[in-house]
């Protein structure tokens, strides 16, 4: 098959396995791995060799920076704790057990094979929790230590991973060194992510101040920003991972005086479309890189079996860590049990159940060198890459489905943030009707004080509806009434003025750009 009808075959099945996810109610991440798998299964379909360089290139800047971007700064830090245990100390314990698992199990990958794919698949995948917790409220700080743990957790995963292949491929290997590099990288990495953020942020304001800039521009610097920096660290020799993740952390903080309004607003549809389209490729190219695997004759006798038993390990590993790891610290330091308080048992099950692994476990299998020293063939690259799917199907698909049951199971409720939100909305209202009543004094005439007047009075009733949410005094069912009324309106303005441009009374241009007016009208209901 040519690369093109490649390329259409794997974006149309994107599409196709995105409409059942949608239909059958599943996180798309579980959908794209069950059909990566049935993918593996379809006769006549071609292999697929992606080159393992580009791998990491392709997939892993943007997917990185995307994490980095939507962090939460705030309580990243308040919870660095338990995240470093998880996104450190859990990865390293998961890579030496699932080690000695691997190396029991197939020992003919040797020792350092067998802690590449320890490696491989010690760090959960932040996107895959997520994707479940939008359909299910949980505790906001479990969900904050689980999306920093799937922030920092991929960095340790991947310098272990570097120095594990590495080992296979000089067949040396020097505890002391490797530990002292792995300091050595992450700082580095992230020094240079902050330096490259910061003069991301000189770049874009330099452009906005000489009127040089646009939503377009920025959305394309934006999209080139993870790729140079990760290049950037690795050309150094650093962490190109941290790189990304602490550029990305640092301009997201400053992205309010870094963009205009109409340039935040197509920046987050291209990523979303972005991110959505590299974890379909990537967990579907994996159903074609595997499929001598599965059509093989011991498929069934050894490579299958072999793929649970490691798959089941990694779940325990995680679940072994999850209560020592909580209760230990507040056991030893008093001040931790004061100030934190002691999480019931069925939290830390969920924390330990929420394990799932995804896309960055896939591009690092993918991204295994195809030989060695002398030409020879990296060994076991095809039974690390299965196993590895084999791990990511069992955890996305068995964990991911049962998390939900579970959550509801345990009585795990969540906490929201509704009510912060609309105090800020509120003092956000009060702070523009101020800044209103300060230019009075600069009014020359009656239109401005006309218009003044009209601003202010919406601004109130702004206030007072939110107030009423506060209060209780307005209804979930007020809200659905006043939705239901203000889209019907909406949607007789899209009406009438979609009749307009078919009469030929107005260009397609007016049309588009009122569209565009009740769009984001329409947006701000949901």
């Amino acid at each position: 098959m040519h690369d093109s009808s490649l390329i259409l075959v794997l974006l149309t099945a994107i599409v196709v396995v995105a409409v059942i996810a949608k239909r059958l109610a599943l996180p798309y991440p579980i959908a794209f791995v069950i059909g990566g798998a049935l993918l593996a299964f379809v006769p006549h379909l071609p292999s697929f060799q992606l080159d393992p360089g580009l791998v990491f290139f392709i997939f892993l800047p943007p997917l990185l920076y995307s994490g980095g971007w939507q962090t939460d700064w705030q309580t990243f830090r308040a919870n660095l704790r338990p995240i470093g245990l998880l996104a450190v100390g859990l990865v390293i314990f998961t890579t030496g057990v699932i080690g000695v698992v691997v190396h029991a199990l197939v020992p003919q990958l040797g020792w350092s094979g067998a802690f590449v794919l320890g490696a491989i698949v010690s760090p959960p995948d932040a996107v895959a929790a997520s994707a479940v917790f939008e359909r299910f409220s949980v505790p906001r700080r479990l969900e904050a230590i689980l999306d920093g743990e799937g922030l920092v957790n991929d960095a340790t995963a991947l310098v272990v991973y570097r120095f594990a292949v590495a080992a296979v491929l000089t067949g040396t290997f020097s505890l002391g060194s490797a530990s002292l590099a792995f300091v050595g990288v992450s700082l580095g990495g992230i020094a240079i992510g902050l330096v490259a953020g910061y003069g991301l942020v000189r770049l874009t304001l330099f452009l906005r101040t000489l009127n040089l800039s646009d939503s377009l521009i920025d959305s394309a610097i934006q999209l080139i920003a993870p790729y140079a920096v990760y290049a950037g660290g690795e050309a150094v020799h650093a962490s190109g991972v941290l790189a990304t993740v602490a550029a990305a952390i640092y301009v997201s903080r400053r992205s309010n005086e870094m963009y205009e309004p109409e340039g935040r607003l197509i920046a987050n549809a291209v990523w979303e479309l972005l991110i959505f389209l590299l974890n379909g490729v990537v967990f579907l190219l994996i159903g074609l890189q595997i499929r001598t695997i599965v059509h093989g004759s011991s498929f069934l006798a050894r490579e299958l079996w072999i793929g649970i038993v490691v798959s089941l390990a990694v779940i325990a590993v995680r679940l072994v860590w999850a209560y020592p790891a909580t209760y230990l610290p507040r056991f030893v330091f008093a001040g931790i049990k004061r100030r934190e308080g002691v999480p019931g048992w069925n939290y830390v099950f969920i924390l330990g159940w929420s394990g799932m692994r995804g896309i960055v476990s896939l591009a690092s299998a993918l991204a295994l060198p195809l030989t060695v020293r002398g030409g020879q063939p990296f060994p076991g690259r095809s039974i690390i890459l299965f196993i590895t799917f084999c791990v990511i199907f069992v955890t996305l698909v068995g964990q991911g489905l049962s998390l939900i049951p579970l959550l509801k199971w345990l009585h795990i409720e969540g906490d929201s943030l509704e009510e912060r939100e609309l105090e800020v909305r509120v003092a956000a209202l009060r702070a523009g009707i101020a800044r209103l009543q300060s230019l009075e004094p600069t009014f020359d005439s009656t239109e401005a004080w006309e218009v003044q007047g009209r601003i202010v009075g919406e601004y109130q009733y702004r206030i007072a509806h939110l107030l009423g949410h506060i209060d209780g005094s307005i209804s979930a069912s007020d809200v659905a009434v006043d939705h239901q009324l203000q889209q019907e309106a909406l949607d007789a303005e899209r009406t009438e003025v979609a009749h307009l441009r078919d009469a030929g009374e107005i260009p397609d241009e007016i049309f588009r750009k009122i569209q565009y007016d009740l769009d984001l009208a329409s947006e701000r209901l949901t």
